[in-house]
């Protein structure tokens, strides 16, 4: 009975989403004020007021953290890309194009999509992370015509190498947590993660024929080539240059090389369209650089930098994306002599991201009051020491239930593998494959987060359709799922041979 309503915050929040009364800030309230009494009258130990003071300072913190890359992400889209030009309704709640449907071929679109969902949306979520590749994808494809619906599950699709977003910092923090190179950790996250691709690309290949740009098996042959070339570089990307530049080092060639196979450009078009993503091209090189070169990077940490809480992120103003889109807007209004419209395009994007922004705060404040309160390390220890090395077929239910929850795998990481390391080593099972199944499994399934989803939603102009998102996503998690758990079964069987 104790664990069942320990797990109320959670169950209740899965019900709100599932049942489409509700939309994720609703949700994340519910699921808040469940855990709040629950972690107060039912928490393994006394949980008085300080404490719960604390963790929601922290959650708080977390969200003040997370908030900018949303908010100066909108703002950034919407003065880069629309060139600030008026809207017809006043206030508007949600990005709309300033264009008509682009008049192309099926296989021209496809292919544009294929491009957006795979290679530059990784490619800017490994440069900043926080979902910013959501907006690179969305950015490419929103004048095409497409389905609000299917424009969200295009944006997620861009999530799929998440384990090296934002610099891999995720990675680099479970490397830590599980004593590992960072390295080592990431070369063994590439195997569940690319059994992952599968899905995704399966995924992908679902929505381009509800959306009308069904194509051959052998584009989809292509494209499964090209994901798989991309794996291939990336892996050997990780293993010379560490994981924190490796996708961009990966996919920066590979993007110029897909462009130019399936768009061939004339020389004017090529430098039309170079001066018309400028602002991105040079927002993206400039956070690539100031992460690449160490003495730059090291600098711009130190200046300016808050840390209230010694175990969750500073805030480096001078290095922070959130900060170099809002100040990549300003930037871009002042070039264009168009400073006049960002009150309003501010307002914009407020009213469209606020969603979004509320639901960081209040799933993270959720997360750390279980935390806090011992209930989530209660779980972790009664399910280990229940189901000894087996416990790690738990690990992709637990661990991406947590991802799913707080669209991060750092509460899961830094719950979960400590103990999982420790039970590796005494059942005599890989450490590295442990962990990377820990990492993995709270990470990337991450896909299906609320907070992700309420995200999607605003940038593709879907609010109100997460229902039908998740109507389409559904038997894909559970797939994802299987082969995680399937990941784990492999680890015991080669622990146990040898």
């Amino acid at each position: 009975m104790t664990y069942f309503i320990w797990s109320l915050p959670a169950l209740i929040v899965l019900a709100a989403i599932v049942s489409g009364r509700a939309n994720a800030t609703v949700a994340s309230v519910l699921g808040l004020g469940t855990a709040i009494p629950v972690a107060i009258f039912y928490g393994p130990g006394p949980f008085d007021a300080a404490q719960l003071t604390q963790a929601l300072l922290r959650g708080l913190w977390i969200g003040v953290v997370i908030a900018p890359y949303i908010l100066g992400g909108l703002l950034f889209w919407q003065v880069a890309a629309s060139g600030f030009k008026a809207r017809q309704h006043a206030g508007a709640t949600q990005l709309r194009s300033t264009t008509k449907p682009v008049a192309m071929t099926s296989i021209a679109k496809r292919r544009l999509v294929f491009f957006a969902c795979f290679l530059i949306g990784p490619f800017a979520e490994a440069a900043t992370g926080f979902g910013v590749g959501m907006l690179g994808t969305i950015m490419l494809l929103r004048h095409l015509g497409f389905a609000p619906l299917h424009l969200i599950i295009f944006a997620l699709l861009s999530q799929s190498l998440i384990p090296w977003g934002a610099m891999a910092s995720g990675t680099l923090l479970a490397a830590a947590y599980a004593n590992l190179p960072s390295t080592q950790l990431s070369m063994y996250v590439a195997i569940p993660v690319s059994l992952l691709m599968l899905v995704w690309l399966s995924l992908f290949w679902k929505t381009a024929r509800k959306a009308g740009i069904g194509s051959s098996v052998w584009e989809g042959f292509r494209e499964l080539l090209w994901v798989a070339t991309g794996m291939v570089l990336l892996l050997v990307a990780t293993r010379y240059l560490g994981p924190e530049t490796a996708l961009l080092a990966a996919y920066g060639p590979l993007i110029v090389i897909r462009y130019l196979l399936d768009v061939r450009p004339a020389r004017n078009e090529a430098w039309r369209i170079a001066l018309k993503i400028s602002p991105y091209i040079i927002l993206i090189g400039g956070l690539a650089v100031t992460r690449l070169v160490p003495v730059l990077k090291n600098t711009l940490t130190t200046l300016g930098r808050i840390a209230p809480f010694d175990n969750l992120p500073a805030w480096s103003p001078l290095l922070h994306a959130g900060t170099w889109l809002i100040g990549g807007a300003l930037l871009t209004a002042i070039v264009r002599k168009q400073t006049h419209f960002l009150k309003k395009e501010a307002k914009s994007a407020w009213f469209t991201g606020q969603h979004a922004v509320l639901t960081v705060f209040l799933f993270s404040m959720m997360a750390e009051v279980l935390a806090a309160s011992g209930i989530s390390g209660q779980f972790a220890t009664a399910t280990f020491n229940a189901l000894s090395e087996e416990a790690i077929l738990i690990t992709p239910i637990l661990s991406g239930m947590f991802g799913v929850l707080t669209n991060s795998g750092n509460p899961a990481n830094s719950l979960f593998l400590p103990p999982q390391v420790a039970l590796a080593v005494q059942a005599g099972l890989s450490v590295p494959a442990v962990a990377a199944l820990q990492h993995v499994s709270g990470t990337s399934l991450g896909f299906f987060s609320p907070i992700r989803m309420s995200i999607a939603a605003s940038l593709a102009g879907g609010r109100g359709q997460e229902k039908g998102a998740y109507m389409t996503l559904f038997p894909f998690a559970l797939v994802a799922m299987v082969l995680l758990i399937g990941f784990a079964m492999s680890i015991i069987a080669v622990g146990t041979l040898n």
